[in-house]
């Protein structure tokens, strides 16, 4: 069966959080190719600051020399809120039987999962690998509600190799190496005039200093 996995985001901007995370999960989970979706309209975080043909073109030129990566621009050029269901469900639409689709999910996202739009129908469409996030000192830990650790344990998978044989219904937990990167770190970087490089590839740097991104 063939895997693909799903990374969605408002990539504003990508960076090497973003790269290095599905190309660690792509290797564990046997993946064939990995789809960043950029969100239009993120139903949960104010609407990015940078255009929807800036983020995608920042993806494009983030994952140009790798072949297991894609950039899937459905939800930039759908109208409304970026809703996770609607885009599972057009790629079940497009897609046959023999594809198993994985959403890749940071474990802080999952914490919020039930606030999703058509949550519980989320997991009919595809399986779900959550990736723990690097510890923020900072901030107190997320507590999991309680309907999500249940909807945890009826869906966990002990062995990532269930999640390519079915087209969805599992839940498996992932470890990557760990990179403390953020897109609010970046930006605020970047409108202080700090350099960025070696947080992101070099082409998505040079896309931010020629088109005069995220100035303050």
């Amino acid at each position: 069966m063939k895997a693909i996995g799903l990374l969605g985001g408002t990539f504003d901007p990508i960076h090497f959080g973003h790269l290095r995370m599905a190309q660690e999960l792509a290797g564990a989970l046997k993946l064939h190719e990995i789809r960043f979706i950029p969100a239009a309209i993120p139903p949960h975080k104010a609407n990015p600051s940078i255009s929807a043909k800036n983020r995608a073109a920042m993806v494009n030129l983030a994952i140009a020399n790798n072949p297991l990566f894609s950039l899937d621009e459905r939800e930039l050029n759908r109208r409304g809120p970026s809703y996770t269901i609607d885009t599972l469900q057009s790629l079940r639409d497009e897609l046959d039987s023999e594809t198993s689709l994985i959403l890749l999910m940071g474990s802080d996202a999952f914490t919020k999962f039930n606030t999703w739009q058509r949550w519980h129908d989320i997991i009919e469409l595809c399986h779900i690998a959550l990736v723990q996030r690097p510890v923020n000192l900072a901030s107190p830990k997320e507590i999991l509600p309680k309907i999500l650790e249940t909807f945890l344990q009826d869906h966990y998978a002990e062995d990532s190799i269930d999640l390519l044989t079915t087209q969805a219904g599992f839940i498996t937990m992932q470890k990557v190496t760990a990179l403390d990167i953020s897109a609010t770190q970046i930006r605020t970087s970047l409108q202080q005039k700090q350099s960025v490089r070696y947080l992101m590839p070099d082409s998505v740097v040079d896309y931010i200093r020629v088109h005069r991104l995220y100035e303050a």
